[in-house]
């Protein structure tokens, strides 16, 4: 190759202009000199680098042409090398797809970063698809993959707290990559913002992509290639030069550029391989590269780091254009727009652009001449001739309005505007064409761009409001090629979303699509549909909301639906479906390894650890499993050192016991174990619940229902009903909910009677510095119906003194918390009040003004010695005396000794001996038997 400097008169120029504006040599020379220096030596380079920018139509137009001129036998391609066995799988995809490494679980990296993932995206309109489909569909032609490996791309990352560095997320469609960090293949975008506002002020302009594609993409849409590469090196190193100096992003550049050097060489090494012979595909950025490595000839004294022990899954999920614009922060709508303008390139340049052969989706011709076998003679090295100073003193070109292109945009966007609900007419169209013209003019440039189109169509058409769900700013992205989303085909699909699709496959349904699907299982008349329930209600549990969502039907424990009705979503919701198959090999393997391990996080509770239990047997029905996670529950309880999780606890193990005792012989291990462990846990904890001040009282009344409910059993395998005496009687709470609890509790054990119940609420009400607390006493009542069920009469009356005796001032601030409560707190206890409440209270409202509640009648009861008394035994004597069982059974019951006698005989001192002397005193039985059996 010569050696004679073909950028000379370039340099000379450039020396000249940094002396007249800055009067002498100085930092400007030494970079305008840099950037020709860059240029010089990247063209030089034996081993051909083509620069790019990342989904540029210039970049694949100018790389299918080259692919052709030159014919490599190599390509390297900037892009992570542990990412070359899924290549081959892009054939079986519509693009756009995004190529995926991902880890969830770490090793060598902090856990807070878990779950790693990397995504690269690829679109047809990109120069890395167009160099991949050569080499894959070309024989003889090897493609390597020489950029960091996903493990060192988290390697080289600082480690601070918290969760790991993420690209930015976008909106809907942003969700398709998650917080996944991009990998770049072209990353071309000036880094000091200072630079980025001047090209955008001059340029007149409002963004980055805007700005690309009038001053790049369009004048080097048809350039040869010289031109293309050289301008392409020139801005990579001006964007260098002129980066802030961010010593981290400085060193990571850095080290890739080191990286995919000493691979490129390693290679070359290995193979034997002519470096003429070879391509390498990076960015613009990274090939004005200054680093000891660079070249064939460079230095090869860099080590590459090995990697960490964590086990990486690699898998394609489905892109979309708005999802790649939000995770590289370009402009909504600029990759539409640039797959718009890829395939007017084609059109214009006439080149044949390369295909992954079975490809689907694409918009290039399918099935197109393919590369030759071998490659051509490369022909023979000359020194680069220089194109740059042609192309920066050559005037813009005049791009001639295409008035018949116009006119079509100005059509269509405002019949999609009609169909969108907006008031546009054939006056709107002719606004927003002349407006085109007019912001083109403003902004120097004879024919309107997308981007003065689109605003155009939001000024003449848009005006004050957004009728419908899509603004014009979509519409017109969507006019332009729309947010085309991607697909994985079933070819390349892991091992489990395949026996998904399989599995559902007796639904008849495209799940495959975008969209919601509407499926309906009749499981009584096709029961091979089963299978099918199993899976949707597993998809829901893994899945986002929306990717399986049950319309009729449901799955509790130990019950099945018969009939079903789902909204699927499954095409849209790919990329989870996708990620599931990284944790496993079936569905069910994935839903145990997510149930043991949220049973076994380090936070897990004994409420998490029991609805574990609850899906194992739900899902699953692995009893194996359940009584795994049951033994873990049961582990938790006695290490809890508070009732915080007791009301959720108390739910889950109520439900579990009910499933046990109507489906199991006998109840399992676990839960008995459960349940005398909790009666001895909780009565510990009962004390200090009652007197804790952040303990509240529906957890404290959780903690009492847990004890009762499960007193039965619990005794019944050895435990001590004493403990929950003692714990009652030790508890002295202060809170005003809390005493009332209390006062239940003792009810409940019988250390307090109905009517010493009754004396306090009625004293409390009689005391005027005790009605504003009041309230707070029957908030502990409701809350007692939880342990106490039997006082619901009781609350009932409480609440209605309340109603009736409560000032205003207190009862009505009151009656927000009274209800609150039972919306939050009480959704199981409603249903007991109104219930109870309809008992009592009369049916009818007439009624209402004669009736009296019972617990203010007052019954007549005779006292036993006096006349009416005795006449009033009398009436029932003979009913008794002709079944005397009963009577004498209840008598040695009570300890009454004594003899019947014949009706109407005397009672020596006016008292009846035996049973007789019980029923004088309490006449009532006597007379409602009688009345009963009369």
């Amino acid at each position: 190759m010569s050696t004679e400097p073909t950028f000379d008169p370039l340099r000379a120029q450039l020396q000249e202009a940094a002396a007249a504006f800055a009067d002498g040599p100085d930092a400007l020379q030494s970079i305008l000199l840099g950037l020709v220096d860059d240029v010089d030596r990247a063209v030089r380079e034996p081993l051909e680098i083509f620069p790019v920018c990342h989904h540029s139509p210039a970049s694949a137009v100018a790389m299918a042409r080259r692919l052709r001129e030159k014919q490599p036998k190599v390509v390297y391609l900037e892009l992570c090398e542990d990412l070359a066995p899924l290549l081959t799988e892009l054939r079986n995809c519509r693009l756009p797809v995004a190529v995926q490494a991902f880890a969830g679980e770490t090793d060598g990296f902090p856990a807070e970063w878990a779950p790693l993932s990397v995504v690269a995206p690829i679109t047809e309109a990109s120069a890395e698809y167009q160099a991949i489909a050569y080499a894959l569909d070309t024989p003889g032609v090897e493609l390597v993959l020489v950029d960091r490996s996903a493990d060192h791309v988290f390697q080289w990352e600082p480690r601070t707290d918290g969760p790991s560095p993420r690209a930015a997320d976008g909106e809907e469609e942003a969700a398709l990559h998650g917080d996944a960090v991009g990998v770049e293949i072209g990353d071309l975008r000036p880094r000091f913002a200072e630079l980025e506002e001047h090209l955008l002020r001059h340029g007149k302009v409002r963004h980055w992509s805007e700005w690309w594609h009038q001053y790049v993409e369009l004048p080097l849409g048809d350039s040869d290639h010289d031109t293309y590469r050289q301008v392409m090196l020139l801005i990579g190193s001006l964007f260098r030069r002129l980066a802030p100096g961010d010593p981290g992003r400085v060193r990571v550049d850095e080290e890739r550029e080191r990286y995919m050097w000493t691979r490129m060489r390693e290679h070359l090494a290995a193979t034997g391989a002519d470096p003429a012979d070879c391509l390498y595909v990076c960015g613009a950025f990274h090939a004005a590269s200054r680093v000891a490595e660079f070249g064939v000839d460079g230095t090869a004294d860099y080590r590459i780091s090995p990697r960490t022990g964590t086990a990486w899954q690699y898998g394609l999920i489905p892109s979309s254009h708005a999802a790649v614009e939000a995770q590289f922060g370009l402009a909504a709508g600029s990759v539409s727009i640039a797959g718009a303008q890829w395939a007017k390139n084609l059109k214009r340049t006439r080149v044949e652009p390369y295909q992954l052969a079975g490809q689907t989706g694409g918009s290039g011709r399918k099935g197109g001449r393919k590369a030759k076998a071998t490659a051509s003679a490369a022909p023979a090295a000359t020194a680069p001739a220089d194109k740059l100073s042609g192309f920066l003193q050559r005037p813009p070109a005049i791009d001639r309005l295409d008035e018949a292109e116009l006119l079509g945009w100005s059509v269509d966007i405002v019949r999609a505007a009609r169909r969108n609900g907006y008031l546009a007419s054939t006056a709107d169209a002719i606004a927003v064409f002349e407006t085109s013209i007019l912001l083109a003019g403003m902004r120097d440039r004879a024919k309107p761009t997308p981007y003065d189109f689109q605003d155009a169509a939001v000024t003449c058409i848009e005006k004050d409001r957004v009728p419908g769900r899509r603004d014009v700013r979509r519409l017109v992205e969507t006019m332009m090629g729309g947010d085309r989303t991607g697909q994985v085909g079933y070819d390349a699909l892991p091992p489990l979303a395949r026996d998904v699709h399989d599995r559902l496959a007796p639904l008849g349904l495209k799940l495959d699509q975008r969209g919601v699907k509407r499926a309906l299982l009749d499981i009584v008349g096709q029961p091979e549909l089963q299978r099918c329930s199993d899976v949707l209600w597993m998809l829901r549990q893994l899945l986002p909301d929306g990717a399986a969502r049950p319309i009729m039907g449901e799955r509790t424990l130990g019950e099945t639906s018969l009939q079903e009705s789902w909204d699927l979503a499954i095409g849209t919701h790919q990329r989870a479906l996708i990620e599931l198959g990284y944790e496993g090999v079936s569905i069910e393997q994935v839903m145990e390894q997510r149930l043991r391990r949220t049973a076994y996080a380090p936070q897990a509770t004994t409420a998490q650890a029991l609805a574990a239990v609850e899906d194992a047997h739900r899902f699953l029905r692995s009893r194996r499993l359940a009584e795994e996670l049951g033994a873990r529950a049961l582990e938790l309880l006695a290490g809890e050192r508070s009732v915080d999780g007791a009301p959720e606890v108390l739910r889950r193990v109520r439900r579990l016991l009910a499933h046990y005792r109507t489906s199991e012989p006998v109840l399992p291990a676990w839960i008995e174990a459960f349940a005398k462990t909790g009666y001895a846990h909780y009565c510990t904890l009962l004390p200090t619940a009652f007197a804790d001040e952040e303990a509240t009282v529906r957890q404290v009344g959780a903690t009492l229902g847990f004890l009762f409910s499960m007193e039965n059993l619990a005794l019944s395998l050895g435990s001590d009903r004493t403990q929950l005496e003692l714990a009652v009687a030790q508890s002295h709470p202060q809170d005003p909910a809390k005493t009332a609890l209390h006062w239940a509790a003792r009810v409940q054990l019988g250390t307090m009677s109905r009517a010493e119940l009754r004396e306090r609420c009625d004293a409390l009400l009689a005391n005027p510095l005790a009605l504003p607390a009041y309230p707070r006493y029957l908030s502990g009542l409701l809350h007692a119906l939880e342990p106490v069920p039997a006082l619901t009469d009781f609350v009932v009356e409480a609440v209605s003194n309340a109603f009736g005796r409560l000032p205003d001032p207190v009862l009505l601030p009151w009656l927000p918390t009274l209800i609150s409560t039972l919306r939050s707190g009480g959704a199981e206890l409603a249903p007991l009040l109104i219930r109870e409440a309809g008992r009592i209270f009369p049916g009818r409202l007439p009624a209402l003004d004669s009736w009296v509640p019972p617990w203010q009648q007052q019954p007549v009861t005779p006292f036993a010695g006096s006349a009416a008394g005795q006449q009033s035994a009398a009436g029932g004597l003979p009913l008794l005396a002709a079944h005397p069982a009963t009577t004498d059974a209840l008598a040695a019951l009570l300890g009454y000794q004594g003899e019947w006698r014949q009706p109407g005989a005397a009672v020596p001192g006016g008292v009846a001996p035996g049973g007789v002397a019980l029923l004088a005193r309490h006449p009532e039985t006597a007379r409602a038997l009688a009345g009963l059996l009369s």
